[in-house]
């Protein structure tokens, strides 16, 4: 076959692979995991993010072996809607390189995008699902602020509390839940999963109305 129509070939299947499935038009879905890469932050506060999307992951049988984007990756099917999961591979204040490299690959607008984060200013046991809004401080947001030039995406902010042991805030977030916590983080790690759910096959106000509302310490996830 001559080369021309080779490389032609080529160019069409990668204009499908940036459509939905099977080359459709469909919507897709971009839910992103923050946190640091590397054994050292595996099981941290900051990487709760990383948790939850690894945790989804599981439950849909994902590998989230793609290397593409500087991130570890994978696609799926959620009630009829195509999601693609991202766990950014960059250190936390680079995230956005990989949410918006991703974006624009597969042509994701701003409100089809979760990103899914933690948040020293919500209490363990609590997630609050949002759209736009401030950072919070939370540098792995600001990141994905500058490289997607908006706030028009959507969050799920999962409470990892403050200090108890006055601990510099740094190192507290970038530390492992106390081992008193560790049932309480288990629970939350799946009622945010309910929530990336939620967006998914709903919305981001039923997920905003499930979830904003639940104190996970000390209800049971409805699922």
């Amino acid at each position: 076959m001559p080369k021309q129509s080779l490389k032609k070939k080529r160019r069409q299947r990668n204009r499908l692979k940036r459509k939905g499935v099977n080359g459709s038009d469909q919507k897709v879905f971009l839910i992103a995991g923050l946190g640091n890469p590397g054994l050292r932050y595996k099981n941290t506060r900051h990487n709760i993010g990383s948790i939850v999307l690894q945790r989804w992951a599981k439950l849909l049988d994902i590998h989230l072996g793609s290397r593409a984007f500087s991130a570890k990756g994978g696609r799926a099917r959620v009630l009829e809607q195509e999601i693609i999961l991202l766990s950014p591979q960059t250190y936390m204040n680079e995230s956005g390189r990989s949410v918006r490299a991703c974006a624009d690959y597969y042509r994701i607008e701003p409100e089809s995008i979760l990103v899914v984060h933690d948040d020293i200013d919500l209490d363990l046991g609590r997630i609050k699902v949002a759209k736009n809004g401030g950072s919070g401080g939370h540098k792995g947001v600001v990141s994905v602020f500058q490289h997607l030039g908006t706030r028009a995406f959507n969050r799920v902010k999962i409470g990892v509390g403050r200090p108890r042991y006055n601990e510099p805030v740094d190192e507290f977030v970038l530390s492992p839940f106390y081992k008193e916590d560790e049932a309480v983080a288990l629970k939350v790690v799946e009622g945010a999963v309910k929530a990336c759910e939620l967006f998914v096959s709903q919305g981001v106000v039923s997920a905003m109305n499930f979830t904003n509302k639940h104190n996970f310490a000390d209800k049971e996830v409805q699922r």
